[in-house]
Parts: structure tokens; C-alpha cells; sequence
């Protein structure tokens, strides 16, 4: 029976707790090309009215996805979107932790809607995240 058989609206299908520190934001400039120096350097992020440094946005979706991706399968990804509503901010010491919770929103022909909502110390940092994914065939 497949993972994707039997899916109800409102049941949470995956689930994942993620913790980013500033040497993940140095990996991931590193993959991306993405040296802007808000997200390593606390004096730049400062000096344009940025509350710290902050994770890159597209490592924040790629961490949103994740989990329905490992659940579903890449190849059943048929749409993904998202909205930014709040910067995750990432301390030099502490990091940030991230909690993504993966829910069935909607079913329809062969398809399902994954709502994800993304928190960050208790505060959605992604707004509209939804994944649709193909559930036949």
C-alpha cells in the first residue's frame, strides 16, 4: 500500500525539526553562488535595518519541501509555492531552529495539496507554502 493511498484532508503526512547555524548559510552561499552578505556578516545585515543575519531564502523553502519530497517521492512534485512572510534570522550561537509540518489541504483527480507551515521560535515564516503532489499512477 503506498504512502500516498488513503489521504484525508488534515492529516500531517510528514513532519521535521531543522536547525540551521551560520556554517550551514556558509555552505549553502557556497553551493547557491549567493554571497550577499546579510546572511554571514551581523555589521551589513545591521546596517540595512536587518534584525541579524538571515538564511537564504531559497535554503528555507528547499528546507520546507524536504520532508514532502522524502515522503512523496521528487518524482510526484508536480507544483511548488510559497510566500515569505517572516526572515529567519539565524544567531551566531544558537542558530535557528525550524519545525516543518507537512498537512493534506485539499484532494484532487490524482492529485493532493500539501499545506506546509514553517515555524521559527513559534512564528510562521512562510505564508500560502503548498506543495501539490500527483497521488496515481
Amino acid at each position: 500500500m503506498s504512502a500516498l493511498s488513503g489521504l484525508e484532508v488534515g492529516h500531517v503526512v510528514a513532519e521535521r525539526d531543522v536547525v540551521l547555524s551560520r556554517e550551514s548559510l556558509v555552505r549553502y552561499a557556497g553551493a547557491s553562488g549567493d554571497f550577499n552578505p546579510i546572511h554571514y556578516r551581523d555589521d551589513v545585515a545591521a546596517a540595512v535595518g536587518l534584525p541579524g543575519v538571515l538564511a537564504h531564502g531559497m535554503l528555507t523553502m528547499g528546507i520546507a519541501v524536504q520532508p514532502v519530497v522524502d515522503w512523496a517521492g521528487p518524482d510526484r512534485i508536480l507544483d511548488y509555492q510559497v510566500r515569505f512572510t517572516r526572515p529567519v534570522v539565524v544567531d551566531p550561537e544558537t542558530g535557528a531552529a525550524l519545525h516543518v509540518a507537512a498537512k493534506v489541504g485539499q484532494l484532487g483527480e490524482g492529485t493532493a495539496r500539501i499545506d506546509l507551515t514553517v515555524t521559527s521560535a513559534e512564528q510562521t515564516m512562510l505564508g500560502k507554502a503548498q506543495v501539490v503532489v500527483k497521488t496515481d499512477g
